[in-house]
C-alpha cells in the first residue's frame, strides 16, 4: 500500500489549485481526466506530480467534451473519478454532465470560474453560476458547493466525492480564479482522522454474474422512446431531489433573522460582505449576512425566514444577477425589498459593500 498523501493534520500555505489536488488525493480519488484551461491548470499539474507516488492515474484528453465523457467512463467502472475546468471548458462539459445527470452518475467536477462570455478573461468572475447549477438540457439535478476560502476548497472537495456517490448525482465545487491562484493558510487532514468515512464506490458495469439470474439487471439510460416514459423518470428524479435537498443544503449566516437589512452573497465575495457586515454591526447598524454554501439545492427554509424578517435584502455578486435569480425564485412572495450590487468579472471590496449598505440604511 502506498503511503497516504496527508497524515494526521498539518497547516499549509499554498494556492487554491494545489489545495484541490491534495484534497482529491486525501479523498482517495483514483483518477483525474482533464484538459488544460486557465485558471484551473495547476490542479492538473499538481495531481500529475503526485499521482505516480500514490498509485493514482491521470489522462489528458483532446478537449473538455472528452474529459467529461471519460470521467463518466471512470465512474461507470467504479473509479472515484473527477475532472476540473473553467469558462468555455465548463460550457463544453455540459453535454457529458447532462448525461451523468440523466444516468444518475456520481461525477465530480471542480470549476474555477473565469470571466465570460466565451474566452473573455482568464482571471476571475462569478459568471458560471447559471451554467453550473442549471446548465445543459434537463432540470438541473445536481449539487453545487460554492467555496469562499482555501479551507473550504479542501473540505468541500473531499465532501463532493461523498455527496456524489451517496446520492448518485453530478457534484460540483464552484471556486474561482482568485481562489485558484492566491495563497493562504489552511489545515489539511486525513479524512479518517476527523471521522470522515469515504462512501464506497462500485462499478456500474462489468459486475460478476448473469443479470436477471445471479443479480438484479441494471439499465442505465439517457434516451427514451416516448414522452410519457421520460416524464415518469423525471417525476422520480424530482421526488428524490426534493427529498435530499433539506439534507444537503448548507448555508452560513450572521444575524440574518434579526436585522433590518440582510446582505446575500456567495463564494469569495462573501469574504468582503462578511467583513463589511461585522464592521457595520460594530457601529450599531441593523445589518445581517446570509451566504448560501450550496447554490443547488438552496437552503430554502432559512432563506425565506430571513427574507420575511428583513425590511431589505442586498444581493452582492461578481455577475449580473446569476445568484440573485436563484435566490429570487426561492423567496418569491416574501416581504423584503431587494437591492443589488453587481460587478461582473471584477472583485468586490468590503469598502464597496459597506458604502452600499449605508446608502440603504437611513
Amino acid at each position: 500500500m502506498p503511503e497516504k498523501p496527508i497524515k494526521g493534520e498539518k497547516r499549509y500555505f499554498m494556492t487554491g489549485n494545489e489545495v484541490v489536488a491534495y484534497a482529491a488525493m486525501a479523498a482517495g480519488a483514483d483518477i483525474m481526466y482533464g484538459y488544460p484551461i486557465t485558471p484551473q491548470n495547476e490542479i492538473m499539474h499538481y495531481w500529475t506530480r503526485m499521482a505516480p507516488k500514490y498509485q493514482r492515474e491521470f489522462l489528458q484528453t483532446e478537449d473538455e467534451l472528452s474529459a467529461g465523457f471519460t470521467t463518466i467512463g471512470g465512474v461507470l467502472a467504479g473509479r472515484r473519478a473527477f475532472t476540473a475546468t473553467a469558462g468555455p471548458g465548463n460550457t463544453l462539459m455540459q453535454e457529458p454532465i447532462s448525461m451523468a445527470e440523466a444516468m444518475r452518475l456520481p461525477m465530480v467536477v471542480i470549476v474555477q470560474q473565469r470571466g465570460g462570455p466565451s474566452t473573455a478573461t482568464v482571471i476571475y468572475s462569478q459568471q458560471e453560476v447559471t451554467m453550473t447549477t442549471f446548465g445543459g438540457n434537463g432540470e438541473g439535478y445536481r449539487i453545487v458547493y460554492s467555496t469562499a476560502t482555501h479551507q473550504e476548497l479542501y473540505d468541500y472537495t473531499i465532501k463532493a466525492f461523498n455527496t456524489a456517490w451517496k446520492y448518485r448525482l453530478p457534484t460540483f465545487v464552484l471556486g474561482d480564479g482568485y481562489q485558484a491562484k492566491m495563497r493562504e493558510s489552511l489545515t489539511m487532514y486525513d479524512p479518517e482522522v476527523r471521522g470522515v468515512t469515504m462512501e464506497p464506490t462500485e462499478p456500474y458495469v462489468g459486475k460478476a454474474g448473469t443479470p436477471g439470474v445471479d443479480r438484479e439487471p441494471a439499465q442505465y439510460r439517457n434516451t427514451y422512446n416516448v414522452e410519457e416514459e421520460l416524464y415518469e423518470v423525471l417525476q422520480e428524479m424530482e421526488k428524490d431531489f426534493v427529498a435530499l435537498s433539506p439534507v444537503v443544503a448548507e448555508y452560513e449566516s450572521l444575524a440574518a433573522e434579526e436585522s433590518d437589512l440582510v446582505v446575500i452573497s456567495h463564494g469569495v465575495v462573501s469574504r468582503a460582505v462578511k467583513e463589511a457586515v461585522e464592521e457595520l454591526r460594530g457601529q450599531g447598524l441593523s445589518v445581517g449576512y446570509f451566504r448560501p454554501i450550496t447554490l443547488r439545492p438552496l437552503a430554502e427554509k432559512e432563506l425565506r425566514a430571513a427574507a420575511n424578517k428583513a425590511k431589505k435584502l442586498l444581493m452582492v455578486e461578481s455577475a449580473y444577477g446569476q445568484m440573485a435569480r436563484l435566490i429570487k425564485d426561492e423567496i418569491y412572495g416574501c416581504s423584503a425589498e431587494i437591492d443589488t450590487l453587481y460587478k461582473p468579472g471584477v472583485g468586490i471590496t468590503a469598502e464597496e459593500v459597506a458604502n452600499k449598505i449605508k446608502t440603504l440604511i437611513k
